[in-house]
């Protein structure tokens, strides 16, 4: 059994959507399960996520989250990791480099989902503005979690269609991503072919383009991208390399989706199969 010395504790800022599967209330329970004390930095309070939802309500916490910190700091307060998501706020990107730089145990990651596009259209109440600050901030990442819709956006470069693009669409993204400054790029849903979608990973120094395929199931549902980070994380966060991580992430999203039924229509049940996430 691994002692409380033994725990690696990671902190998450992003969002609390009350009902969706999605931010917190994915990361949470995964990184939990996955054996990680995990530590909540809300950035938002929604009352459903942003997706086929109209009249949802938004309260920004931004001002909420200095003094947490200075809190926290008053307390010697040391973190294995900070993974970010959904982040409505701008002005939160320096909050979150304040935990990189003051926080942050001797190795430990910032672990970047830009989460703000998909599809080829940003998320509702993101604009060109926000695109341009993420971006700097997605630089300081040491490992950046983009779809394509976000690694374009982020780079100036034009999105193209699933099954669209080839292989040197796909590596200029991620080269233009790391000329930013992002230590390790792990780029999804990346489609060459029907039936298969993957991941492409690669490291700054390296430059060596490693990728990871699996089945593309015929539906998809909100959250996959907030599961596929908060796997990923915890999985890092154990001594996995990027590209093990990474393939356990997307092997659970793919049985949250099956695990699925037609009528849920606002996130994936990945609860049903929380119990197998350490057995990828």
């Amino acid at each position: 059994m691994k002692s409380a010395a033994d725990q690696k504790r990671i902190v998450s800022l992003q969002d609390i959507s009350c009902l969706g599967q999605c931010s917190l209330t994915v990361a949470l329970p995964i990184l939990s399960a996955m054996g990680h004390e995990t530590v909540i930095l809300p950035s938002a309070v929604l009352s459903t996520h942003t997706g086929n939802w109209k009249g949802f309500t938004f309260r920004d916490l931004t001002d909420d989250i200095p003094p947490i910190l200075d809190h926290w700091e008053s307390y010697g307060i040391k973190f294995d990791g900070i993974y970010t998501g959904y982040i409505g706020n701008p002005a939160q990107f320096d909050m979150a480099l304040r935990v990189k730089k003051s926080f942050l145990n001797d190795g430990a990651a910032l672990i970047i989902d830009p989460a703000m596009a998909d599809y080829g259209k940003l998320y509702t109440g993101f604009d060109q503005a926000f695109v341009k600050k993420m971006a700097v901030y997605a630089s300081n990442a040491d490992y950046l979690l983009p779809n394509i819709t976000e690694a374009a956006f982020m780079v100036g470069m034009d999105y193209r269609e699933r099954l669209s693009y080839d292989s040197g669409y796909i590596e200029a993204l991620v080269n233009a991503l790391l000329d930013t400054g992002a230590k390790n790029v792990v780029l999804t849903g990346v489609e060459y072919k029907e039936g298969e979608i993957g991941v492409c990973v690669c490291n700054r120094d390296e430059r060596k383009m490693k990728y990871y395929f699996g089945e593309k199931l015929p539906t998809s549902v909100h959250g996959t991208g907030d599961i596929f980070a908060s796997v990923f994380t915890g999985a890092l966060i154990k001594g996995f390399d990027a590209l093990e991580a990474a393939s356990k992430a997307a092997k659970f999203v793919c049985m949250s989706i099956e695990n699925t039924p037609s009528t849920h229509v606002y996130g994936a049940n990945f609860e049903g199969i929380l119990s197998k996430v350490n057995d990828l």
